[in-house]
């Protein structure tokens, strides 16, 4: 079987490049033909089957200048869809190149599958502050999944809202979630990643935020939960840093409200640093209530790192609520402030949730999430076009 999967966001830092690169890495370890296409001005790994076409046009996206619009050379990518003839097309993202994606399943005669990756009508709703905007994106959401042969739900929630756009439900699959823990562990801890972070005391106990920073990860409830937090802890005699990792618009907004030194800002980390500093963390939090799945709450449990997500979303569907983490209200600054001030000084109850969190991010393998995947799609080709 042969399949191409299109998507518009290959090199950017967020936990839905991570699954891509996972998937393509992992075919090529087990041997099978996935092909991986893109059109960016932001470098991608290198890899055999990793092939990005330099867009015509491209600019940021208003409101967000982290992220990039572009138009794609249309005529070139269907051009290798032809000479490429695959059995199945995998459109991950609903964008300009998963359209180029949707007209190459055509050319090929091949079967679509496509992922929800992420929750769009909510999304752009919470950054737009507009209602129409969500309405909006929810009927161009419907017309792009029509006609597929599978779409991808990353959670069970998740399915449900792909439902309530119009999806029939006997074409969805909810994915198994999967994380890659060779490369998150606790043994990555290292008190030493701290000196490569401006202002982070090496003795405070730190809660880790990693993602983009944006408004619709929720990040004004965080910074209002955290203000409390942090007072009610320097009462208690607790020095305690709140470690930002990411970028996005509402980054400066950030940095101003939380300019008392109470957190520091790390920008965007990769590879063996990003592992290093979830491992050295010692709570994370992410109080998205929009995510599909939240790849970073399994990166951070698998580290070993106690959690804490709200009721809202897919995170929570990958949290054993009060053993490797907590479920908190997404709009409950108080709750948040609470669970915050109640396990920052409690060295043992954070070991022991720590541990289960690791025992729990073992259940959840990347490959297994990948042989699910791929059956997926033998479904697909033997369904037909």
């Amino acid at each position: 079987m042969r399949i191409t999967l299109y998507t518009d966001t290959l090199g950017d830092v967020s936990g839905v490049c991570r699954f891509i690169q996972d998937m393509a890495r992992l075919a090529r370890e087990s041997g099978r033909d996935l092909t991986v296409v893109t059109s960016t001005c932001k470098p991608i790994p290198a890899a055999p089957n990793l092939i990005n076409f330099p867009p015509v046009i491209a600019g940021a996206m208003p409101r967000y200048p982290d992220l990039d619009i572009v138009a794609p050379p249309v005529f070139a990518m269907l051009r290798h869809a032809l000479d490429r003839r695959s059995d199945v097309v995998h459109t991950s993202t609903p964008g300009p190149v998963g359209l180029v994606g949707r007209m190459a399943a055509v050319l090929n005669a091949a079967p679509v599958c496509g992922v929800y990756h992420t929750d769009f009508p909510a999304y752009l709703q919470e950054l737009y502050s507009s209602r129409l905007m969500g309405w909006g994106t929810a009927r161009v959401m419907r017309l792009f999944y029509t006609g597929m042969s599978r779409i991808f739900s990353r959670s069970e929630e998740y399915a449900q809202a792909l439902v309530k756009i119009g999806v029939e439900p006997d074409r969805i699959v909810t994915l198994r979630p999967g994380v890659e823990t060779a490369t998150f562990r606790p043994e990555f801890r290292n008190a030493a990643i701290w000196r490569t972070v401006t202002g982070a005391r090496a003795g405070a106990v730190k809660a880790l935020y990693c993602g983009r920073v944006s408004t619709e990860k929720n990040l004004p409830l965080l910074v209002e939960s955290w203000i409390a937090a942090h007072g009610r802890l320097a009462s208690l005699g607790v020095d305690a840093q709140l470690v930002v990792v990411g970028g996005g618009p509402y980054l400066e907004r950030m940095k101003r409200e939380l300019g008392d030194g109470s957190a520091v800002f790390a920008g965007y980390r990769h590879g063996a640093e990003l592992s290093a500093l979830y491992a050295s963390s010692d709570l994370f939090v992410f109080p998205s209530a929009t995510d599909t799945l939240g790849q970073v709450v399994l990166e951070a449990q698998a580290s070993g790192v106690p959690v804490l997500v709200t009721d809202r979303g897919g995170p929570k569907q990958v949290v054993d609520d009060g053993v490797t983490g907590l479920v908190l209200g997404a709009a409950n600054p108080d709750a948040w402030s609470d669970a915050i001030v109640g396990l920052l000084p409690d060295d043992e109850r954070r070991r022991t949730m720590g541990a289960a969190a690791f025992a729990w991010a073992q259940g959840f393998s990347i490959r297994a999430s990948f042989e699910h995947f791929w059956r997926t799609h033998e479904e697909a080709m033997e369904r037909g076009a």
